[in-house]
């Protein structure tokens, strides 16, 4: 399963009552944080999330409202004693962002690793027992996407391993995924079943990268940047999506559920457009400050 966390909805600049797009993902003991914009830290804390666990921030681009949180947050997260490893991931150029902060916080008892990625392709990155795939969007400099996967194996046929001759003690492991004495996974478990996934993406235009990422996605939290019809100009202008584009990206990728977020700041109302937004797709809501859930794996 993955614990999901919205700590924000904003574009822009954080307001009151709306701080800025960031997520918090969760899974097996890990935890991923994407995006930390001015703010973040209180955001999190609101909504309940502790960093104590977080190896990993994800950055969608290089603008302030996306990234300007991080020399609070790792400071913080020093402050806490922590000395494991954090890796940063995002565009080309995070590196450059990264020797920045460290010039406001030099002393950290841990070390940052940097990961840039390439601009218009896609990279996985995993996470142990479930893996972050970054890809291109459409957006005025280099951004990415996230899309979490959480892979579910075979289902453990008993009388397999019976007929393999497999004693029962090593049964567990074997289920598990590891190779024991001899013994390997493919003997005892069946097809892979389908897992968990979930699509993260601010600040782009619809595109094909997209859709295809949010290819029958549990959860596609997207921007929806503005709700007016007349703002279509400003969002073409800007690179941002209208409500009703990013429900046709649920609606044409076959995503179950479309959670709405990076709203501009002149949209003091988002609950005013959603109607419109689900006559396209009506599993469409809005996100908010502190929104969770919890994706679990399909029933058999």
């Amino acid at each position: 399963m993955l614990d999901v966390c919205l700590l924000g909805t904003g574009g822009t600049m954080p307001l009151p009552g709306r701080w800025l797009t960031s997520l918090v993902l969760r899974c097996n003991g890990r935890s991923l944080l994407i995006d930390a914009g001015e703010g973040t830290q209180i955001a999190a804390r609101e909504a309940g999330c502790s960093f104590k666990n977080l190896d990993t921030i994800c950055i969608t681009h290089l603008h302030a409202d996306h990234t300007a949180g991080l020399p609070g947050l790792l400071l913080t997260m020093g402050n806490m004693d922590r000395t494991e490893p954090v890796t940063v991931i995002g565009p080309n150029g995070i590196r450059r962002v990264m020797e920045a902060v460290k010039v406001i916080a030099p002393e950290l008892a841990f070390d940052v690793r940097v990961t840039e990625l390439e601009e218009g392709s896609a990279r996985t990155i995993s996470l142990g027992d479930w893996d972050v795939i970054a890809f291109p969007l459409r957006h005025t400099v280099p951004c990415f996407g996230y899309q979490a996967v959480v892979p579910r194996r075979g289902k453990f046929d008993p009388m397999r391993a019976l007929e393999a001759g497999i004693p029962k003690q090593l049964w567990k492991r074997l289920q598990q995924g590891e190779t024991v004495e001899g013994f390997t996974p493919d003997m005892v478990l069946g097809p892979a079943r389908r897992g968990v996934k979930l699509v993260y993406a601010t600040d782009t235009r619809p595109a094909k990268a997209l859709y295809k990422a949010a290819v029958d996605a549990d959860l596609l939290i997207c921007e929806g940047m503005y709700g007016e019809p007349d703002k279509l100009p400003k969002a073409k202008e800007t690179c941002h999506m209208m409500f009703g584009e990013a429900a046709k990206t649920a609606l044409c990728s076959g995503a179950k559920e479309l959670w709405l977020t990076h709203f501009s700041p002149s949209l003091n109302h988002p609950e005013d457009y959603l109607q419109s937004a689900q006559a396209i797709f009506p599993h469409t809501s809005l996100g908010k400050s502190g929104r969770k859930t919890v994706l679990q794996f399909p029933e058999d």
